[in-house]
C-alpha cells in the first residue's frame, strides 16, 4: 500500500503528509494542489446547485399567481424535483464509479444547468412541472459526485470539516440566489420576474471550463476502483455487510432531508403570506436564516471530527426540531423575533448535514462509493419529498406556519435510523 495512504495523508496528495499542521485550515493544506483543485470544483458545482433549486422556492409565489395554482400544486413542483433526484443521484453515482467522478460531475452540472433555464420558457404549469423534474436528475448526482471527489483526497483526520466546508457552498449558493431575487423582482414585474431568475441558471455552465481543464479524480483511489470488478454495481450495495446500513443510511437520508427541504420549500411563503413582509423584507429576513445555515455548515464540520458523525447528526436533530416550534409559534406582531430566530434555524438544520458526505463516504468501498452514496442520499430525499407536499396541503387547514412542524417529525426519523449504523470517524478509505 502507499505510504500516502495513511490516517494523516489524502489518497492523491502532492506533498509530504503534514501530521504536525493544526491550524484551522491544515484541512485545506492537507489535501495538495490537486486536491484542492478538485475542492474548489466540488464547492462552486454544489454552491450553483443551490442556487439552480432556489430559483423555484424564491418564484413560488409570483408562480402560484401566474399560474392560479392551490398549495398543493405548487408544492408539488418541489416535491417532482426531488423525486427525480432519486434517479439523478443512483444514476449520476453509478457513473462516479464507473467513468469517474470528475466526468460523471460535470454531467450533473450541465443537466441541472440546461433543465433549469427551460423552466424560464415553460408556457403551462404542466411543462414547467416535467422540467424541474428533469432538472432533478442533475441536482440529485451533484453532490454525491463532488463529495466523493473530494472526500478521496481527505485525510481521515480532517475528513469531516473537509466535506462540511463543500457542504457549506449550499448557503453561499442560496444566499447568492435571495440576492438575485430580491433585484430581479423589483426590476421587473412578478410575471416577468419569475423566468428571469430561471434564466440566470445558466450560471454552472461557466464553471464547467474550470473542471475540465483543472480537476482530476484522486490517482490513488482511481486505482482501486478500477482494479475491482464490481465496481458500479448498483445490487453490490444490497448484499452482504452493506445492506444494513444500505437501509438504515436511506432512513436517516430521509428524516434529515424530509425536514429541511420543508423549510427551505416554504418559509419564504411563510414570510410573505401569513407574515405580511416585502420582497425585500423577505430577502433581509432570509438574510439571517442563511447566516446561520452557513456557520452552522462550518461549526458541524469540527464537530463531527471532534465528537463523531453519528452524535453531531443527533445533537443537531434534537435541535432543529426545537428551531422549528420555536420559529413556527411565534404570535402575530413579533417579526423581529422571527427575525432572530432564523440564525438558530438556519444554523442547526444545517450543521446537522456536516457529517454526511464523509459518513456516507466511509460507509462504502472504493468501487461502489459512489453507487452507495449517491443512492442513499437521494432516495432519502426523494421519500423525504413528500414532506413539503404534505405542508401544500395541510397549509389550507392549519396555515403554512403550523404545517411546517410537520417537518420536525423527519428528525425524528433521523435519530431512529442512527441506531442501525456504525461510528465511522477516523475511518481510511484505503
Amino acid at each position: 500500500m502507499s505510504t500516502h495512504a495513511t490516517p494523516h495523508a489524502p489518497s492523491g496528495s502532492d506533498h509530504p503528509p503534514l501530521d504536525q499542521d493544526t491550524g484551522s485550515f491544515a484541512w485545506f493544506r492537507s489535501l495538495g494542489p490537486r486536491g484542492r483543485r478538485a475542492f474548489a470544483g466540488a464547492f462552486g458545482g454544489y454552491g450553483l446547485d443551490s442556487y439552480d433549486f432556489f430559483t423555484l422556492p424564491l418564484s413560488m409565489v409570483a408562480i402560484e399567481a401566474y399560474f392560479l395554482l392551490d398549495p398543493g400544486q405548487t408544492g408539488l413542483l418541489t416535491t417532482v424535483t426531488l423525486l427525480s433526484s432519486a434517479l439523478g443521484g443512483a444514476v449520476a453515482g453509478v457513473l462516479a464509479d464507473r467513468i469517474g467522478r470528475v466526468k460523471a460531475l460535470m454531467i450533473t452540472v450541465i443537466t441541472y444547468a440546461f433543465f433549469t433555464v427551460l423552466c424560464g420558457f415553460a408556457p403551462s404549469y404542466e411543462l414547467l412541472l416535467l422540467f424541474r423534474a428533469l432538472q432533478g436528475l442533475g441536482f440529485g448526482g451533484e453532490w454525491a459526485v463532488g463529495a466523493i471527489l473530494v472526500a478521496e483526497y481527505a485525510s481521515a483526520r480532517h475528513r469531516g470539516r473537509t466535506l462540511a466546508f463543500v457542504q457549506s457552498s449550499w448557503a453561499v449558493g442560496w444566499g447568492l440566489a435571495v440576492v438575485v431575487y430580491t433585484v430581479v423582482f423589483q426590476v421587473f414585474d412578478d410575471d416577468t420576474a419569475w423566468r428571469v431568475m430561471f434564466f440566470t441558471g445558466a450560471l454552472p455552465a461557466l464553471l464547467i471550463v474550470y473542471v475540465r481543464r483543472s480537476v482530476t479524480d484522486a490517482p490513488e483511489a482511481t486505482e482501486r476502483r478500477l482494479r475491482s470488478a464490481e465496481r458500479g454495481s448498483f445490487t453490490a450495495i444490497f448484499k452482504g455487510g452493506l445492506l444494513r446500513p444500505t437501509l438504515f443510511a436511506v432512513l436517516l437520508s430521509t428524516g434529515v432531508q424530509g425536514g429541511y427541504y420543508t423549510l427551505a420549500t416554504w418559509v419564504p411563503s411563510y414570510l410573505d403570506d401569513e407574515r405580511g413582509l416585502s420582497v425585500v423584507g423577505t430577502g433581509g429576513y432570509l438574510t439571517f436564516l442563511i447566516s446561520g445555515a452557513f456557520a452552522g455548515y462550518l461549526t458541524g464540520g469540527y464537530v463531527t471530527d471532534r465528537l463523531g458523525r453519528k452524535n453531531n447528526i443527533a445533537l443537531f436533530a434534537v435541535l432543529s426540531s426545537a428551531a422549528i416550534i420555536a420559529y413556527t409559534t411565534i404570535p402575530e406582531g413579533a417579526n423581529t423575533l422571527v427575525m432572530v430566530l432564523g440564525f438558530p434555524l438556519g444554523f442547526c438544520m444545517s450543521a446537522i448535514f456536516s457529517s454526511f458526505g464523509s459518513f456516507l463516504a466511509e460507509l462504502y468501498p472504493t468501487a461502489v462509493r459512489g453507487t452507495g452514496q449517491g443512492f442513499t442520499y437521494n432516495t432519502g430525499r426523494a421519500v423525504g419529498a413528500a414532506f413539503p407536499t404534505g405542508v401544500g396541503f395541510m397549509a389550507d387547514s392549519m396555515g403554512v406556519g403550523g404545517a411546517l412542524i410537520f417537518g420536525a417529525a423527519g428528525y425524528g426519523l433521523a435519530l431512529i435510523a442512527l441506531l442501525g449504523l456504525p461510528e465511522t470517524k477516523g475511518r481510511d478509505l484505503a
